[in-house]
């Protein structure tokens, strides 16, 4: 039987669906097995259900993502006050939301004053990633460095690599923001380089690059962690004020106001 040009298009799609549900079987026989019962017109519906099928994986799929990425669930673009960020910076946060720089394991990397929104704003970049079904991981940096630690004298630390590589992106918070000791300064290389080229870093500091030897304490191992985080990266500087010193000036301002008026 000849097929319609509707037909051949209905069943590509159902195709298609089949072989990215894992059906080989399936997506090899059906449509030819509902041409030849002369059933074509039952392909759309078929085709329906089956995109509810690829709706509520792609849903389960998010929930999974999120759960995992230990992101803070109230830092996300909605809760963003892009008023207080220059416009082309607020541009790049949007254009890395779309994550197209992952493909090429591209690093972003946030400078900043304390309380100036770098945190919030890699979170709400990791939280439109997971949208698009990418893995992400936030985690504080000391904290990371501690599991990597534990996982060293326990023999367990290439275990321990290779279950970060499962994330597409890797979000290290306040980098450079406590002291590390050698042991920790070397864990924390070890990670960057066990990653570079391989899969994204996000990290944010207070500290510019000038700063770093306070991380690693030595020039080499500074220069070859800079090296390797720069190579491929895009980097973002929140050069505005302190959102919380400017939320306590407001208080103060209010709480004296309130006395005088009292």
């Amino acid at each position: 039987m000849r097929r319609t040009p509707t037909t051949v298009t209905v069943g590509d799609q159902i195709t298609t669906r089949l072989i990215t549900f894992g059906l080989t079987t399936a997506a090899r026989e059906l449509v030819t097995r509902f041409v030849q019962a002369d059933q074509p017109s039952a392909l759309p519906l078929l085709l329906e259900i089956l995109d509810l099928e690829a709706q509520e994986r792609h849903e389960r799929r998010i929930t999974r993502l999120r759960r995992a990425s230990k992101l803070p669930p109230g830092k996300t673009f909605g809760t963003l006050d892009e008023g207080r960020l220059p416009p082309a910076l607020v541009r790049r946060l949007q254009e890395l939301a779309g994550g197209d720089f992952l493909d090429e394991a591209t690093n972003v990397l946030a400078f900043g004053l304390p309380g100036v929104g770098k945190s919030h704003a890699m979170c709400a970049v990791g939280h439109a990633l997971i949208e698009r079904g990418r893995a992400v991981l936030f985690m504080p940096t000391y904290s990371l460095v501690q599991e990597l630690l534990a996982a060293k004298r326990d023999l367990d630390l290439p275990r321990a690599l290779r279950k970060l590589d499962q994330f597409d992106v890797l979000i290290l918070d306040d980098v450079g923001y406590i002291q590390q000791s050698p042991e920790e300064a070397e864990i924390l290389f070890t990670l960057l380089a066990e990653r570079y080229e391989r899969r994204s870093v996000f990290i944010t500091s207070n500290l510019m690059f000038a700063q770093w030897d306070r991380i690693f304490r030595d020039q080499m191992a500074t220069a070859a962690a800079i090296d390797r985080l720069v190579h491929h990266s895009v980097l973002l500087e929140f050069e505005v004020p302190s959102f919380r010193t400017e939320h306590a000036s407001r208080r103060g301002k209010a709480s004296r106001a309130a006395a005088s008026t009292a």
